[in-house]
């Protein structure tokens, strides 16, 4: 059986590449710039849009596309290293495999990390307080939301380099514990459980983001929940901007259940020269489907793309609420298209819409009450504002009294590279 490189049009870029002067004068930034050139104007979703440029007046690719985007709309396009594309589709992580972030108190906290993680195998968990990294007090960096001071002092994503946690655990103590960057498979289903609540038993999933180990994952995810005889669920996207779109056909079927398996889904438009690819794309045939009732989702403004789309592709068959922070407002997606083994270039290239042709969402989704992302506390726990609103909604079929309150997202900070969202297809 044919093996899918993850996501995409993987086409020979020599044969976009034009030039006015012998292709030998070209540095392979250039050769690379006027392959993205021609791409942009036959598969850009604007590209009836995008500004005049002249392409010999840009070094690189990423400069040319920076040159070219149409910025009205488009916050997302962008250009990838080869080596980190490699590394992020085989879900190799190097680092610590935390997110930290700023609570309501002005305290530091874990607000995420991963199973495979040397701290998570120490015992740290998400709530943990922060106090001192390598003896520096982390709050102010926080409070002044200096992403590069914080990245200067936890160090670059390289195994082999060691850094010195002071916490302070749930229970008050505090604790030093030296962990050293480590590289490992990172888990995309960071937790999932069942609630036995009034309304049935429900099912609770956190997801981050959609890759193609994550297969997987929710398969095993949705074989606990199908055991357990779910009636709903809640999924807890805030953390996820979204990836593949073949994983998003495969969660959205499992949630919808075996009636939906090979009915439409999204719809896929592309711009006028490419219309030829139009297409539908249907649920997915998967094992362990649940067939729920209602599904809550908690979002956050990172929650995009992927993560978008299975609450809008999803809306016209099942009930569905969302708790949280409005979320990122990308109803578009990527076809990938690699140059040599240098790059990978993403241009928004097509527009997915519901079966019901709704699509325009660039403000995000409005959650039907705003929550808090409350990162004092574990995943599991009841008393997690967001995860308790969740409940409420399924116990008393509707959120709570607002009571005034303004939500405030929470400043949160990755290790290492920011990591993009995407839709992408398979082909």
């Amino acid at each position: 059986m044919k093996k899918y490189i993850v996501f995409i049009i993987c086409l020979l870029l020599a044969s976009f590449t034009s030039c006015k002067k012998d292709p030998i004068d070209l540095t392979d930034d250039e050769l690379a710039r006027d392959a993205l050139y021609n791409i942009m104007n036959t598969y850009y979703l604007w590209n009836n849009l995008m500004p005049e440029v002249k392409k010999e007046n840009y070094p690189n690719p990423r400069e040319l596309l920076e040159g070219m985007r149409y910025k009205n709309l488009d916050r997302w396009s962008f250009v990838q290293s080869y080596d980190d594309f490699e590394q992020q589709q085989s879900a190799i992580f190097v680092g610590h495999g935390i997110k930290i972030g700023l609570d309501e108190n002005n305290k530091t906290r874990i607000a995420q990390i991963y199973k495979d993680a040397g701290l998570y195998k120490q015992g740290v968990r998400r709530g943990w307080i922060i106090k001192k990294l390598n003896d520096v007090d982390l709050a102010p960096i926080f409070v002044n939301n200096d992403n590069d001071a914080y990245s200067a002092l936890i160090g670059l994503p390289q195994a082999g380099i060691t850094n010195k946690f002071l916490f302070e655990m749930p229970d008050g103590k505090e604790i030093t514990i030296t962990d050293t960057k480590t590289s490992f498979t990172l888990n995309t289903v960071i937790h999932y459980d069942t609630l036995h609540l009034k309304t049935g038993i429900t099912g609770h999933l956190v997801f981050e983001q959609f890759i193609s180990p994550s297969n997987a994952e929710l398969q095993q995810a949705f074989a606990f929940f199908q055991r357990n005889n779910i009636n709903n669920i809640i999924v807890d996207l805030r953390y996820n901007g979204g990836g593949d779109l073949t994983v998003l056909q495969n969660l959205a079927a499992y949630i919808g259940g075996s009636q939906l398996f090979g009915k439409p889904f999204l719809k896929m438009t592309h711009n006028e020269q490419r219309k030829s690819q139009d297409k539908v794309v249907n649920f997915s045939s998967v094992p362990h489907p649940v067939n729920v009732n209602k599904m809550i989702v908690i979002t956050t403004r990172m929650t995009a793309s992927a993560s978008e789309d299975l609450i809008n592709g999803l809306k016209p068959y099942m009930e569905i609420i969302t708790i949280g922070e409005t979320t990122n407002g990308k109803p578009v997606g990527m076809y990938g298209f690699r140059y040599e083994k240098k790059y990978w270039f993403w241009p928004i290239s097509f527009t997915l819409f519901n079966i019901n042709d709704e699509s325009d969402f660039y403000e995000g989704f409005t959650p039907e009450k705003y929550v808090i992302d409350d990162i004092t506390r574990d995943w599991n726990d009841r008393n997690e504002a967001c995860l308790n609103e969740a409940i409420n909604v399924l116990e008393n079929n509707s959120v709570s009294k607002n009571n005034g309150y303004q939500y405030r997202q929470p400043t949160i900070f990755s290790e290492g590279s920011k990591r993009p969202n995407y839709t992408f297809l398979i082909e």
